[in-house]
């Protein structure tokens, strides 16, 4: 994994409280994209989940198709309440000391009841991520965690490309009909494009000023970027610069390169963010030094050995 250590990551899920008023239902509730996002961080070793399982047998399917091990845990008391959150609590607390090589724990629930389990498994030095959905979420839950995963129902992102791709065609259609317009209205397009476009830009959050100011103020060098995603997350947890417009990290530090909060320079394959004050480095400037020695170690050589004529003379 570009030369870092690959996690081993355990999931646990307290599946009832993920689909119990939080507007993401059995039938919709999709695991695939958090998966995906725990993937990029190493190996899922480990993945349960927990819950009456007759109370959603829809769900059951798709869990096993994920490789989740469904545990059932029926109502204990005549409220219908299950010990569901306390099997989490235990099991992940025996897994956590009997597993050394599992570093990473993934506690999906919104409840506040869990912060006690993430502060035991931080202290003996795992890594704690949350996975919930943000209006049902407990804010407290959200801090216990280093880092913080929200789910959103399938619907909505299937809606969301929908209209994406309504946008797009409808701005392909727009194209085509102005290529028919004369010369005036396409300069007239022309010009307004630039600040529409500004006025559409998303927003750099104010975590990430902050942060980026902070760390290039105290740093000796150049800062790798992953550096500063990490910063962030330790302070906001549920930070996703997704949220704020951005497709991916590198874009919001490219909108900050735009607005002069930070430059990005190239070092060989590695990017890396440093002042806006600071020089380029010199490009090439080790070839030609390298080329200068070899020069001069060639000229060397020549004069160390005597002219032939010279010797004959």
């Amino acid at each position: 994994m570009n030369g870092q250590t690959e996690h081993r990551i355990a999931l646990f899920l307290d599946f009832e409280n993920l689909v119990t008023n939080t507007g993401i239902s059995a039938s919709n509730f999709d695991l695939q994209p958090s998966l995906d996002r725990l993937l990029e961080k190493g190996k899922v070793v480990f993945r349960r989940a927990y819950c009456d399982w007759s109370r959603f047998p829809d769900a059951k399917t798709r869990l096993h198709e994920y490789g989740v091990e469904l545990l059932d845990v029926p109502p204990s008391t005549r409220s219908g309440k299950n010990g569901a959150d306390m099997r989490l609590v235990i099991d992940a607390l025996e897994l956590c000391y009997a597993r050394e090589h599992i570093d990473t724990f993934v506690i999906g629930s919104g409840d506040s009841d869990f912060c006690p389990l993430a502060y035991k498994l931080r202290e003996n030095g795992r890594t704690v991520i949350g996975l919930g959905v943000k209006s049902s979420t407990s804010p407290l839950f959200v801090k216990a965690c280093d880092e913080f995963l929200y789910l959103r129902p399938k619907t909505a992102r299937g809606d969301k490309d929908k209209r994406d791709s309504v946008s797009a065609e409808e701005e392909t259609t727009h194209g085509s009909r102005s290529g028919h317009r004369g010369k005036g209205h396409a300069s007239k397009t022309a010009e307004s494009e630039p600040a529409a476009s500004h006025k559409g830009r998303p927003k750099v959050p104010e975590i990430a000023r902050s942060v980026v100011k902070r760390l290039l103020g105290s740093a000796a060098g150049p800062l790798n970027p992953s550096l500063i995603k990490e910063t962030i997350v330790r302070k906001e947890p549920d930070f996703d610069e997704r949220d704020h417009g951005f497709s991916t990290f590198a874009k919001l530090l490219e909108a900050m390169e735009q607005e002069g909060l930070l430059k990005r320079q190239q070092q060989g394959r590695q990017w890396y963010v440093v002042t806006p004050e600071a020089a380029p480095p010199a490009r090439g400037s080790s070839k030609r030094g390298a080329a200068a020695a070899q020069e001069a170690a060639e000229d060397e050589d020549l004069e160390s050995y005597p002219d032939p004529e010279d010797l004959e003379g």
